[in-house]
């Protein structure tokens, strides 16, 4: 099944363009790896997907159902709403920063947005909260605040708080770029228990080892476009496009 479908979408901020027809399928269970150079549109095609950033024309379908088409005029428009905050709801994001709620303890972060977004009761959300910090390995600081934590552990505390919700894709904004290189470690080691358990996940990373090891499919972006893209294997071993030979030697 095609969970995240996405058809020449273009993207300018005024004169800059951003994204120029884009086109890409991440399939269910799929780990899709987004590589390539600093203000290549990676980060922003990922904002397009989750409505954090509006699309000039294209389509954007999640799981079967349509986020924004092109109009009668040639530009997007999005579906209703209601249905757009529906649609979006499939999708966790995980940022560079981590947008913690420093007022709130990590089992308050983490149970804040089912409550308040889905209305989720109490008593139903609590056991969960306290399995997802088990399974990012915090659950020892449950009562602590983000103040009191680690760069790595914050983004932990993130991903638990974007799978509270429930999502059936999950969407990560380079998400080790913020912190530093030994706390990348344990942050990628709840990435790759999500993989192991086939969450669809489209990774925008500069972690080439993750991308490597991981990932089901390697796109490299370049100035507002898909380059290239392959499994892992072909993508690091005999990538064919010199923009893509250039980066990767530039990385590894």
């Amino acid at each position: 099944m095609d969970m995240v479908v996405v058809r020449d979408v273009y993207k300018a901020f005024g004169q800059l363009e951003v994204l120029k027809g884009i086109s890409l399928t991440v399939e269910k269970g799929e780990v899709v790896a987004i590589i390539g150079p600093s203000g290549s549109g990676k980060s922003t095609l990922l904002r397009c997907l989750n409505r954090l950033e509006t699309m000039d024309r294209g389509i954007i379908e999640i799981e079967g159902e349509t986020l924004a088409a092109n109009g009668p005029d040639g530009k997007s428009l999005y579906a209703p709403e209601p249905q757009a905050r529906t649609i979006c709801r499939k999708m966790g994001m995980v940022f560079q920063s981590f947008n913690l709620f420093p007022h709130l303890t990590v089992f308050e972060n983490v149970i804040e947005a089912p409550l308040v977004v889905k209305g989720v009761q109490r008593s139903e959300i609590e056991p969960e909260a306290e399995e997802l910090l088990r399974k990012v390995g915090l659950f020892d600081k449950r009562n602590s605040y983000p103040s009191r934590l680690s760069g790595g552990q914050k983004q932990r505390v993130a991903i638990a708080r974007a799978l509270a919700m429930k999502p059936d894709i999950m969407l990560f904004d380079e998400p080790t770029s913020a912190l530093d290189p030994e706390l990348t470690g344990e942050v990628l080691k709840a990435m790759r228990q999500l993989a192991e358990e086939h969450m669809t996940m489209l990774v925008v990373t500069h972690e080439m080892a993750f991308a490597r090891e991981v990932a089901n499919r390697v796109i490299f972006m370049d100035d507002g476009e898909i380059v290239e893209e392959g499994k892992p294997s072909e993508i690091f071993s005999q990538p064919s496009h010199p923009r893509t030979q250039a980066f990767l030697k530039s990385m590894l």
